[in-house]
């Protein structure tokens, strides 16, 4: 649960506490409810607004961190699930806990038993969820991409970024990423098979940042795929072909800065004008629980991963005792892909 906020800076184990509570399966609503097992907990950068106050996200002090997990079903009285069933969800961080009919229709919950096995579960929290789902929705239906256009992905050895790379390089497309050093970028190319990588470590001002990109994609860029936010941003924009768009996904490097200490993204409007280019920012829900395009986003990334057409990376944390370490990593940058605990 969270002990205390953390408003500024990475956030530290101190910031938080495991508590012991009971739970009772004879507490199983009889007209529809779940007993829930998570095998699996997920540490994702949006959460790091849930844990400063005063904010419409902000989780109260005592209150438990509420973020995607993937486990078992325990005990059933709904009939389209079964005991030892898998899922993914967006719930509370609790080993086992009872979900009601109400709770299971008013957040994101969905099947996974057609498509992992416990030994695969993990990917219920990463390509197989949230980032799927964001990586999915954001390249297919907000920048739409065509065949023979180029694509740059920022903060792209990610969870989200890797896979947003790999579907369109499926499409046909050229795909840039940016990385935080010479490994990422190396996995960039080596298995995620982006035809560029740019460490943006090397750059010691948005200007090296700017020709790196124009140096790769000379023409401009047609779609930008955003995680990084603040100056990253202003140079991906400056880099925009005609018609080129950017999906707005996060903005990972302010994230731990004082509000009062980001600095205003600088964009000029005219430039947008008689190039008809288009900026759109989006969340992933949509399509992860079914209401923009059904299952196609689960099927596709499925389907990709049994046939190896995408590949993903993990980082494992054993322990629930460990997620506050496996938080900080995400903004330290000692992860690479999907950062996991097990619970």
């Amino acid at each position: 649960m969270l002990k205390t906020p953390s408003e500024h800076g990475i956030p530290q184990s101190s910031n938080f506490s495991i508590v012991d509570s009971v739970v009772d399966p004879s507490e199983l609503p009889s007209e529809g409810g779940l007993l829930v097992r998570a095998l699996f907990f997920s540490a994702d950068p949006y959460l790091r607004g849930h844990v400063r106050s005063g904010r419409p996200s902000s989780i109260a002090v005592g209150n438990p961190i509420r973020g995607f997990i993937a486990g078992r079903i325990e005990a059933s009285t709904i009939n389209d699930w079964k005991v030892g069933d898998l899922f993914g969800a967006s719930l509370p961080f609790s080993t086992v806990q009872i979900v009601s009919l109400k709770a299971l229709r008013s957040t994101a919950f969905w099947k996974l038993s057609d498509h992992l096995t416990e030994a695969t579960l993990s990917l219920g929290v990463g390509v197989l969820g949230m980032p799927g789902a964001t990586a999915f929705g954001g390249l297919m239906d907000v920048l739409r991409p065509v065949k023979g256009e180029t694509l740059l992905v920022t903060a792209a050895s990610g969870a989200v970024g890797q896979l947003v790379g790999q579907l369109a390089k499926l499409k046909g497309c050229k795909v840039i990423g940016t990385a935080g050093g010479p490994e990422k970028c190396k996995l960039l190319i080596e298995k995620f098979n982006f035809d560029a990588a740019i460490d943006h470590k090397s750059c010691s001002n948005p200007a090296q940042l700017e020709a790196l990109i124009r140096s790769s994609a000379p023409e401009g860029l047609n779609m930008v795929f955003e995680n990084v936010g603040t100056t990253t941003f202003e140079t991906a924009y400056r880099c925009l072909a005609i018609g080129g768009r950017i999906a707005v996904c996060g903005a990972i490097a302010a994230y731990n800065e004082k509000q009062e200490s980001i600095p205003l993204c600088s964009i000029d409007p005219m430039q947008m004008i008689y190039t008809s280019q288009r900026i759109e920012g989006f969340v992933c829900t949509p399509w992860l629980v079914g209401a923009r395009g059904g299952n196609e986003w689960i099927r596709v990334l499925s389907e990709g991963v049994k046939s190896g057409d995408i590949k993903v990376t993990e980082s494992f944390y054993d322990g629930i005792e460990r997620w506050p370490d496996a938080f900080a990593d995400l903004f330290l940058g000692n992860n690479v892909g999907k950062v996991v605990v097990r619970v």
